[in-house]
């Protein structure tokens, strides 16, 4: 070989490694996504569909060229449902691993041992379930529904179709608190009563007493506002003791799958107010099913928390590729434009700029005796619309609040 090919080899070579060093120094560095969710403990039944809709839906950006040409990394963290463990793994995530948007907690109570801490930071925080309402800070971004587009669908319902007497099963926490709270505004509004509230620690597994107290109290429906697999432990004993009321929730069936999880007649004669379950019949809610169940083909039921999870990551790439960036000033200025929406499998999904929290379409399910779900009404797309007609504006100030019917933002 003579020496001007062995010298044009060489330079050749040189050339191409110096073209792939400057590739590699000018791949730009995968977004990092931390991610809090449960997958053993109590909540653990709910807390799986989470890491599989975030992990679905990690897979499907990556494959499409990621976010801005980033791909992402999904950090998950297991907290067990310990709120302690919740912030522990909170700041490791933002100041440690340096994430660039956390996402995740089931129960209201994470959320708010998170809040203050992601406060201290310019990170944005996906929150995304549905919940008792009235947050209004900058940082978060809600996902699920809230009390407006579920309660005041719900109630009216329950009580025009079964009457003015309502008995109450809350988890003992803001959650179920604050539930109950909304409880008594609308039935006050609508002349109903409210003939017993017991809020139940999480945990607890035995309701004989509690099945004794609503017989006693002859209500005409119950509100089942009770979490986790403990509680849950309640409609098999409320069926054994053939207690045979109607009940409605917010949380029961599309959140908790009670209607999967446990055998017939269990969960016979429940309603609630859902903007996700997987009994949806649409092309865009059976193609979104179809590719879940071909990744994970032994789900039992994507849940509504799976599925906002899901959406929660088109979303935040909806909100860097329009407003070119990650940091949460500029992502917040999209939303404040009005123009913070998605196409999701249950329709087009728009944030609202004063609360920062997600319109939905909203219907009304009910179970059958052998558990199968009727969809009793369709209300269409419902706005988040509390928070702004009291007051909060996320455009104008930070609150960094929660609000409820007793708790409302000072005039001042």
């Amino acid at each position: 070989m003579n020496s001007g090919r062995i010298f044009g080899m060489a330079l050749l070579a040189a050339v191409l490694g110096t073209a792939a060093i400057g590739s590699a120094q000018a791949a730009e560095p995968p977004l990092k996504v931390g991610l809090l969710e449960d997958v053993s403990g109590d909540l653990a039944f709910m807390g799986m569909p989470k890491l599989h809709g975030s992990q679905l839906a990690v897979e499907e950006i990556n494959k499409s060229g990621g976010i801005l040409g980033r791909q992402i990394e999904l950090i998950h963290l297991d907290p067990q449902g310990d709120n302690a463990r919740y912030q522990e793994f909170g700041r490791r995530l933002l100041n440690r691993d340096k994430v660039d948007v956390l996402i995740g907690g089931i129960t209201s109570a994470s959320r708010e041992a998170l809040r203050p801490i992601v406060d201290r930071t310019t990170t944005p925080y996906f929150y995304t379930n549905q919940y008792e309402g009235g947050v209004c800070d900058a940082s978060m971004i809600s996902m699920g529904a809230v009390p407006e587009q579920q309660f005041s669908t719900l109630i009216p319902w329950m009580v025009e179709k079964f009457g003015k007497k309502v008995y109450v099963i809350a988890a003992d926490y803001n959650f179920g608190q604050i539930s109950a709270e909304w409880n008594r505004k609308i039935m006050k509004d609508l002349g109903g009563e409210v003939v017993g509230e017991e809020f139940i620690p999480l945990g607890v597994s035995q309701f004989a007493q509690t099945i004794q107290n609503i017989q006693k109290a002859k209500p005409d429906w119950l509100l089942t506002i009770n979490v986790g697999a403990a509680q849950d432990s309640f409609f098999e004993q409320a069926a054994a003791a053939n207690l045979n009321l109607p009940m409605g929730s917010s949380i029961k069936v599309m959140l908790g799958f009670e209607h999967k999880r446990f055998r017939p007649p269990a969960l016979n004669n429940m309603h609630a107010t859902a903007n996700w379950f997987e009994e949806i019949d649409t092309p865009e809610a059976n193609d979104f099913k179809k590719r879940w169940h071909a990744k994970f083909p032994d789900e039992l039921y994507i849940n509504d928390m799976g599925y906002n999870a899901y959406n929660a990551l088109y979303m935040y790439k909806a909100l860097v590729e329009k407003a070119k960036s990650t940091k949460l000033d500029e992502m917040r200025k999209v939303i404040a434009s009005g123009d913070a929406c998605i196409d999701a499998p249950e329709g087009k999904v728009c944030i609202d700029p004063k609360s920062q929290h997600t319109s939905h379409r909203m219907r009304l399910i009910s179970v059958g005796p052998k558990h199968e779900v009727t969809v009793e009404k369709d209300y269409g797309t419902i706005q988040p619309y509390w928070l702004g007609e009291i007051g909060c504006d996320l455009t104008k100030k930070n609150d960094k609040d929660q609000y409820t019917p007793s708790h409302l933002p000072s005039k001042s």
